[in-house]
């Protein structure tokens, strides 16, 4: 027997209309190149969603055709979320922090019909659009304003989708081969923008009062969902455009009196040691908390912020074949009231799974392992958001079991209530006499060193043990550290075939387009110097 409910569609438009319905005057604040802001409305920036979509239709674009943009943070980049795929396209997000060859061979791929461009990204853009089957250039200053003033928003329509239609795409760093594309539909977008919103962090909640900034860039994995999250509930966007400094952010986090906000870990390191360094400067009583995703945040830098300024770090895991929000660290109701220091070991693990997300932990034979904090595998996922395969990609159908779970490449444990805890991404767990070394647990080890701004710990070839561990650090201005410092600080935390055989003092670690840290270029750096004997080598002079 059949259930008697309506076939209702999972697709945007829907949130298109209940934001005009029922937010329409709520604030969308936009901060412009020259730091001002800019402030516009929902009902006003539907409106202009909209005419986009109408003026596409105009251009000659069918249902389906990949519409790219390439822009920071800001209030055009928000009408193109969602008039894109209201309009029947595909909304394809251009990393601007790639390469010229990676950008025009996805731009390529994906076979994108028409890009938006901020005026300022114009230069990169033509280094590689003759490259591409890119046809409408639409400039954020001047032509994209001028094909919204040609069509207007009364004429659109609804396609009337059907929710498995594409909505948006976007593509992997492709830090291993060549980058891979991700087609999110309309009902998986729809879905994780329910996921996210049920499984807020902390038991603080996010509303229709809140007013939230995504220092993650929209080019990135869909901003984490947030723009879509914050249209459904009403809240207040503040968009930071490409002043994302921290002197900019904390800036406007008080003057926005921004409540949540969301970035990965090396952009609230920078904003821990300003705060730090000038403290009382910036009021943050508003904040509820920070949202760190992308790479695992050291332990010490949650604590930081919660002892010395009164502010939670919520963490949180995911990726791009993910939507990519998959877990949050939501401390359950039995731990509200544990001392600090135990909720800040459960904080710097990476959560428990949003709901309607379901996870296993396998090792290498295919056997599942237990939640015994300690058994390290690789995570698999599954779920309503979750990729079933890449963009005409069929060679990479591996990164699928036979039973339709997806691999995810990071190396973990379970805890016992069912917390992941990263030790590493499969290509950069160190392999050490048979056994494993978790680069992550080093780094965040010695990230709390008072003297260490930055750690990125990588494997080195060994004569006798096939690799050893080498970390890269930076140290923080002003302050000075030895390897015989930093190997006493790591002594009494970790066995002593853990400890790192080499410490290499770097001005800085060199990062990815979306900020987390380059270790292959690292291993570039350091892997031709092998130590050789399984000893500690000389460390190399400031």
């Amino acid at each position: 027997m059949n259930g008697l409910m309506m076939d209702y569609q999972l697709t945007l438009p829907t949130l298109l209309r209940r934001a005009e319905s029922y937010n329409g005057d709520k604030e969308i604040v936009t901060r412009l190149p020259d730091k001002r802001f800019h402030r516009t409305t929902y009902a006003e920036s539907c409106r202009r969603a909209r005419a986009l979509a109408v003026g596409l239709q105009n251009l000659g674009l069918k249902r389906g055709d990949r519409v790219a943009t390439l822009c920071w943070n800001h209030y055009q980049h928000h009408e193109a979320y969602l008039g894109i795929p209201c309009g029947g396209f595909v909304l394809h997000t251009l990393n601007l922090r790639l390469h010229p060859n990676d950008l025009a061979y996805i731009a390529t791929h994906a076979g994108d019909k028409a890009v938006i461009v901020d005026r300022s990204l114009m230069p990169l853009l033509e280094q590689f659009l003759d490259r591409t089957p890119i046809e409408h250039v639409l400039v954020v200053e001047d032509s994209y304003e001028e094909l919204l003033a040609s069509a207007s928003a009364d004429d659109w329509r609804d396609p009337e989708l059907d929710e498995n239609e594409a909505a948006a795409m976007c593509y992997t760093s492709g830090t291993t081969g060549m980058p891979k594309g991700v087609l999110y539909s309309h009902r998986s977008t729809m879905l994780h923008t329910l996921g996210v919103a049920a499984g807020n962090p902390m038991g603080l909640g996010v509303s229709e009062s809140d007013s939230i900034l995504p220092v993650v860039p929209m080019f990135h994995a869909n901003a984490w969902g947030y723009p879509y999250l914050a249209t459904m509930i009403g809240a207040k966007l503040v968009y930071p455009g490409q002043h994302l400094d921290p002197e900019s952010l904390l800036d406007a986090f008080v003057q926005e009196k921004v409540t949540w906000t969301a970035g990965v870990p090396t952009i609230w390191l920078g904003i821990l040691g300003l705060l730090d360094a000038n403290p009382g400067k910036w009021d943050l009583a508003h904040m509820k908390g920070m949202l760190v995703g992308g790479s695992a945040a050291p332990r010490s830098m949650i604590a930081g912020f919660k002892e010395r300024h009164g502010l939670d770090v919520v963490h949180g895991w995911g990726m791009t074949e993910t939507s990519p929000v998959a877990s949050t660290s939501q401390l359950p109701g039995e731990l509200a009231d544990v001392e600090a220091d135990t909720q800040f070991d459960y904080i710097a693990m990476q959560g428990r799974p949003l709901p309607l997300v379901e996870l296993r932990n396998r090792d290498v034979e295919g056997n599942i392992l237990p939640w015994d904090g300690e058994s390290m595998g690789e995570l698999e996922v599954r779920g309503p958001w979750v990729a079933a395969g890449y963009y005409d990609t069929p060679e990479q159908a591996e990164r699928w079991t036979e039973d339709g779970w997806f691999k995810t490449g990071d190396v973990v444990s379970m805890h016992p209530r069912g917390f992941i805890m990263i030790k590493d991404r499969s290509k950069d767990v160190i392999k050490s006499g048979g056994e494993w070394i978790s680069s992550v647990e080093l780094e965040n080890a010695l990230m709390a060193h008072p003297a260490i701004a930055e750690a990125a710990v990588i494997a080195i070839p060994d004569a006798k043990w096939d690799e050893r561990p080498l970390a890269a650090v930076v140290l923080r201005e002003g302050q000075a550290a030895t390897a015989e410092d930093l190997r006493a600080f790591l002594e009494p935390n970790f066995a002593k075939w853990w400890l790192p055989d080499r410490y290499e003092f770097v001005a800085e670690i060199p990062k990815t387009s979306v900020g987390k840290f380059r270790k292959t270029e690292l291993r570039e750096m350091f892997a031709t110097q092998p130590s050789g004997t399984g000893a500690p080598a000389p460390v190399a002079s400031k």
